[in-house]
């Protein structure tokens, strides 16, 4: 956007229109002791080339470790041309368009990203984008109490605590009952839903890394009339891993065209089966034909939303994440689905070489002696977390003081596994 200055002449008549003698009569409300009267201390302007240089030694102070943390965020490879596609001016906007008249460009490209996120969660539906996995998940259990009438949701203490946390925030609101259900050996066989259980929830694979047997939970959810809802915290193990057997599944799609930046921006998967469609929150684009036959894009069942429905839509969110989903679809279509299977299967084999490393050294053990894709839990002794820190690497996620989880992904060679290795021995 461009800067147009205002003249001293046009300032005056401004001034003039408004009444007021001077500009600091616009701040007359802001409290004296914290209004700034004087210039800011920023330096005197560079060119360039030498803000150029400033910024190179400014960097240059910055640590580039190699990171063993995952826990929810999770460092891939992203081609270059992914940023280079989602930079297109066509794109480059976090909304859903609503005039399909001028946007077929980016309604064609949110259809093929729900089209892939239905391939990969083996669904046959898919909203344009939620905010963030938490969040779909959060959507997905007030879906769950939409169409069940029922109150409580029934939670796995293996799903992220911060999910957890959301859950929370939007069941208070909703009167909705939360119960979190513990676990043993890192695995959850003890969910038994009730008369007014609305869904099951349960992350796969879960937060400590294992995979979770879903078959025998969908059975026992669905003789009692509940919904099985699977979280997918890391997505690219979806292109291993087997689809869940869920009613809902959501999923943090990080992992696929966005890379870690403080925590954001990400966007959120939710995918269910054709037969709950109206019931679904969020945008969906639809396919369809123009008047001379040929194939368009637009937005569809509308009637769902808070635009239209007001109070009486199915979900409050009224956006959504289109700019990080289209980077997504980018990824998954230079990747294609050898590349996205190739991928997955780097980030296992470079996992289970280190689990089996790092299981021999004195003091150390896995945690559990159960499946799992990229993340696993290992018992260390005090101050590992430390020493790691020290070697100039990212250590894992402390879950408690003698547990770590460690998480590969295909970015790791095989030196920077030996050297994680080599410090912890």
């Amino acid at each position: 956007m461009r800067y147009t200055p205002s003249s001293p002449e046009e300032r005056e008549q401004m001034l003039e229109y408004l009444g007021i003698k001077g500009v600091d009569e616009l701040y007359a409300d802001v409290p004296s002791e914290i209004l700034l009267k004087e210039g800011l201390k920023v330096g005197e302007g560079l060119s360039e080339q030498e803000l150029a240089r400033h910024m190179r030694e400014v960097a240059g102070k910055n640590r580039a470790d190699t990171s063993f943390l995952g826990a929810g965020a999770y460092r891939h490879y992203i081609p270059a041309a992914v940023d280079h596609i989602i930079s297109r001016s066509e794109f480059y906007t976090s909304y859903t368009p609503y005039q399909a008249e001028v946007s077929q460009g980016v309604l064609q490209a949110l259809f093929e990203y729900q089209s892939m996120m239905c391939e990969l969660t083996g669904q046959e539906v898919c909203n344009a984008t939620m905010y963030d996995g938490s969040t779909a998940l959060a959507e997905a259990c007030v879906m769950a109490h939409n169409m069940t009438g029922r109150d409580e949701i029934l939670v796995s203490d293996l799903l992220h605590p911060d999910y957890v946390e959301v859950l929370k925030s939007y069941c208070s609101a909703g009167d909705l009952k939360l119960t979190v259900v513990e676990s043993d050996d890192g695995l959850q066989d003890k969910l038994e839903p009730g008369d007014e259980t609305a869904a099951v929830v349960m992350q796969n694979p879960n937060y400590h890394g294992c995979l979770e047997e879903m078959a025998g939970v969908k059975e026992k959810a669905a003789e009692n009339g509940s919904l099985l809802i699977c979280c997918v915290v890391e997505i690219t193990s979806l292109g291993l891993v087997k689809p869940p057997p869920a009613d809902i599944t959501v999923c943090e799609g990080q992992g696929y065209g966005n890379p870690l930046s403080y925590g954001g921006p990400s966007y959120g998967v939710l995918a269910t089966k054709l037969e709950n469609v109206r019931r679904m929150p969020g945008r969906l684009v639809g396919e369809t034909v123009d008047e001379d036959g040929k194939r368009g894009f637009a937005l569809t069942l509308q009637a769902r939303e808070q635009h239209i429905r007001r109070e009486k839509a199915l979900s409050n969110i009224c956006t959504s994440q289109s700019l990080c989903g289209i980077a997504a679809a980018a990824h998954l279509a230079l990747l294609g689905p050898e590349g996205v299977r190739r991928m997955a299967l780097e980030s296992h084999r470079n996992a289970a070489y280190l689990s089996e490393s790092i299981s021999k050294l004195d003091g150390f053990s896995l945690a559990y002696d159960h499946p799992f894709y990229n993340e696993f839990l290992v018992e260390c002794p005090e101050g590992t977390y430390e020493r790691v820190l020290e070697a100039g690497m990212m250590p894992g996620h402390m879950v408690s003081d003698d547990r770590m989880l460690l998480c590969t992904t295909e970015i790791h060679r095989k030196d920077d596994l030996d050297r994680l290795v080599e410090v912890l021995g």
